[in-house]
């Protein structure tokens, strides 16, 4: 029976670890290294859960979890050292992307809301949840997370326009 479950686990952790990390990105504002700690502090959690909610919801608890400890991790002021993928006096090589660069805008400025605006208009545009799921992965009354969303993408909508683009 233990490892029946143990595979069902690792068969879900495998199965939506790029969607579920992706999500732990945007609530950290693109932030690698701390989405990944986040990721890997929600499978902890749902590892010790996973007899119950196995059957019902398993991402519906990791989403809950990933926003919750997203809004709890930013309001600490310091996380420690912030290692990062290049050393800073290193020269940046290669050829990006247009989607690549419009991702990085959107994570820059999803990185300036503030963590409650921030994982409502991710739950409830990238992740595409309804308005009253959001407001319970949020725990927060449904008119709390209309307003959060709404006052996100309002936010968005003016950090990305001020943003200057170089002609040429």
């Amino acid at each position: 029976m233990e490892q029946a479950q143990a595979e069902s686990f690792d068969g879900f952790v495998v199965a939506r670890w790029s969607a579920l990390f992706h999500l732990a990105r945007l609530l950290c504002g693109g932030d690698r290294h701390r989405a990944e700690d986040l990721l890997q502090e929600a499978l902890v959690k749902l590892w010790f859960v996973w007899p119950k909610v196995a059957d019902e919801a398993p991402e519906a608890y990791v989403r809950k979890v990933l926003a919750r400890a997203a809004a709890r991790s930013a309001r600490r002021r310091w996380w420690g050292e912030r290692p990062v993928e290049q050393l800073p006096d290193l020269a940046q090589t290669g050829d990006e992307s247009a989607a690549v660069v419009e991702r990085t805008r959107l994570e820059a400025a999803l990185a300036q809301l503030p963590p409650r605006q921030r994982a409502a208009v991710v739950l409830r545009y990238y992740q595409d949840l309804p308005e009253k799921q959001v407001a319970e992965v949020l725990g927060c009354p449904l008119g709390t997370a209309r307003s959060h969303a709404s006052r996100g993408v309002a936010r968005l909508r003016q950090i990305l326009a001020d943003v200057i683009e170089p002609v040429g």
